[in-house]
């Protein structure tokens, strides 16, 4: 049997939210779609109906946090733990591709719980298409961004590379096809605390901010809604809900 397509995606603003709260609200959702999906393959074999697997879309801001990926090296944080204990910033070593990164308050993170048999099986496009919305979301406030070949993210001054600067992180997990994890676009972001790390093990390219390109603060609230609708229209999505959790 086939399974249709089931494009419809629930979206939750989890607001300022602890890092390990937000990890292990997304696990849950991923478990439940990778789960799900084995059910449906067992339905499959015996004759029986699929039930179709949600997707969703989360957005939060976290308290400052470091972030280790698998692919990262504990060097790139320059802190120890004292170094953290006086900063109020926490760290985790997490299952996210990807090298190390900063969360805090001022900067839109996106965590995508797609079961990506509902739109395609190809996580280099998945990325672009991340990468992409950032990028249509940016033009919108006269920011010209882009991409560095053979690096994920979002960059300014990604042509020419004289003074190269990424603006927003990825890094995620996949497993049959269902992913999670994501983004984080710095808006508003206090950019000293990416002096703590070497970002995503990166040292000759520095880190911006929407903030710092404008020269003032911007409605984070606006950016959210425009980059949503960004991922919406790219992704295909069939926004079903919105709800503050």
């Amino acid at each position: 049997m086939y399974q249709q397509p089931n494009k419809q995606t629930v979206f939750r603003h989890l607001g300022l939210i602890d890092y390990q709260e937000a990890w292990d609200y997304q696990t849950n959702l991923f478990q439940q779609t990778v789960q799900q999906k084995l059910q449906n393959r067992k339905n499959g074999e015996a004759g029986l109906p699929f039930t179709p697997t949600q997707n969703y879309l989360l957005f939060c801001e976290h308290p400052h946090v470091y972030t280790l990926g698998k692919s990262g090296k504990e060097d790139n944080l320059l802190l120890n733990e004292e170094g953290l204990h006086a900063k109020h910033v926490q760290f985790y070593k997490i299952n996210r591709g990807g090298d190390i990164t900063y969360h805090g308050p001022g900067q839109i993170v996106g965590y995508p719980i797609l079961d990506l048999d509902n739109f395609f099986t190809d996580i280099h496009k998945y990325l672009r298409l991340m990468e992409e919305a950032v990028i249509l979301t940016l033009k919108q406030y006269g920011i010209e961004a882009g991409r560095i070949e053979g690096l994920t993210g979002v960059w300014l001054d990604y042509e020419k590379q004289q003074n190269p600067r990424k603006i927003c992180a990825l890094g995620v997990k996949a497993s049959r096809w269902v992913t999670m994890h994501g983004f984080a676009l710095n808006v508003n972001v206090d950019l000293s605390y990416f002096n703590n790390i070497v970002p995503c093990g990166i040292s000759d390219k520095s880190v911006t901010s929407m903030a710092r390109e404008l020269g003032t603060e911007v409605a984070i609230e606006e950016v959210q809604e425009i980059l949503k609708g960004h991922l919406v229209e790219l992704f295909d999505m069939e926004l079903v809900q919105e709800s503050q959790v």
